[in-house]
């Protein structure tokens, strides 16, 4: 096994995800919207356009970044986000919010598995394939440290008497810098494709490849048990925050600051103290899975569901703080599982086609994503959120034994040569 070396591109690599995760808006969404005189039906309609968006461009943007090149394809993602971002902060109008969240499905879409096919390419050039998990965990650990001082630094700025507009100013800076990271990384990281083809003939071996792949049972699999983590806590991630509110109100040092601010400061504090604990967690992925190979991907996936159903009985009865925690447990197992669920499928794919592969990941996620998120809706009306979260989690963990998700997992992962 050869060690990789922290070169400069480790570097670029690591600055990428840090910068990409400093959106200063992310923990305070919704309540710009809310700010902006939106109502809840309003809103679902905003996030639903956003998610369609992503749903029609997921995978013709991952066969072009595989085609016409990985680069070109961050860069017109970063353009669509600094897009969006520049609407929200000079509007104030409904359908042009509408536009912003198309740009930023856009941006989502010409994003998701691109950066990650870059560095599953660069570590096959330089000879480094075998240290996938731990490469990727050690870079994804600064997106992490880059969210963490996004939400601090969003907190700071609303206690301050910010307004949440601004923030959407603020956000435009990395992502201006990180287009200009990604200018620098490598060409020849484009050159996917022998410089002998056509651009019609590169296109048409890419779908081929893709197709030939897709047949593979192992493959939906093992992209589907590591789709169907991400979709749950990106369904419940935002019900969190009344979590966080309630455990401000214990804090003494918080208890003659007005309510906005304590909510603000309290939240940026919360999630500043989470993406650290998921940056570790990120980082320490490769040895998590060298202690737990046998049954890393289905063991990881009961424990998080598992969590997500303690946190919602605990916050039924009140035990706000115990809650939070547990609610937290869900966030590390899905910074454990991303990086070693990511070198699994570049382990069964052409590094080629990777971009392509992991877009229909995404699709899946998205769909799952849409799925929980309105069943989760439908308990929260019905009977709170505590009781949402439970019932939600035990209907997953029943579907997986149903459908052998958990007795198949075992054989998903395929050693890399």
């Amino acid at each position: 096994m050869t060690a990789f070396k922290k070169d400069l591109q480790y570097y670029k690599f690591s600055a990428y995800g840090f910068l990409r995760n400093l959106r200063f808006f992310d923990a305070f969404f919704i309540l710009f919207l809310v700010d902006q005189g939106l109502s809840f039906t309003q809103i679902g309609v905003l996030y639903a356009v956003r998610e369609i968006s992503i749903n029609l461009l997921e995978i013709p943007s991952g066969m072009l970044a595989d085609t016409f090149g990985r680069r070109r394809a961050l860069i017109i993602s970063f353009l669509s986000y600094i897009a969006s971002f520049i609407i929200f902060y000079l509007s104030h109008n409904f359908f042009l919010f509408l536009i912003a969240f198309v740009l930023f499905g856009a941006g989502d879409a010409f994003r998701s598995g691109t950066h990650k096919g870059l560095i599953m390419d660069y570590l096959k050039q330089q000879g480094w394939s075998d240290q996938k998990i731990s490469y990727y965990g050690h870079t994804r650990s600064w997106s992490q440290r880059g969210a963490a001082l996004s939400s601090l630094i969003a907190g700071i700025i609303i206690f301050a008497g910010g307004n949440y507009q601004n923030i959407f100013l603020f956000s435009t800076l990395p992502y201006v810098l990180n287009i200009i990271l990604i200018l620098s990384y490598p060409k020849e990281l484009d050159k996917i494709k022998p410089l002998s083809e056509t651009k019609r003939q590169a296109m048409r071996t890419t779908f081929s490849s893709f197709f030939t792949v897709m047949k593979d049972v192992r493959v939906i699999k093992l992209i589907s048990h590591s789709a169907l983590h991400s979709a749950y806590l990106k369904a419940v991630k935002d019900y969190i925050q009344p979590l966080m509110i309630q455990v401000a109100i214990l804090l003494p040092l918080l208890q003659h600051v007005d309510r906005e601010q304590q909510n603000g400061l309290s939240i940026g504090v919360f999630y500043f103290i989470i993406y650290l604990i998921t940056s570790f967690a990120s980082r320490s992925a490769s040895k998590f899975e060298e202690n737990n190979r046998k049954n890393i991907v289905t063991l990881t996936l009961l424990v998080g569901f598992i969590a997500g159903m303690l946190s919602g009985l605990l916050y039924q009865q009140g035990l706000h703080v115990l809650a939070l925690l547990s609610f937290v447990m869900i966030y590390i197992i899905e910074n454990i599982r991303k990086p070693i669920l990511t070198g699994y499928v570049a382990d069964q794919v052409p590094v080629e086609i990777l971009s392509s592969v992991l877009s229909v990941q995404s699709l899946i996620k998205t769909i799952m994503t849409a799925g929980i998120a309105l069943l989760f809706g439908v308990f929260a009306d019905w009977l709170g959120i505590g009781w949402a979260l439970c019932i939600v989690s035990f209907i997953l963990i029943g579907g997986l034994i149903i459908l052998g998700f958990f007795n198949s997992g075992k054989a998903m992962k395929k050693t890399s040569g």
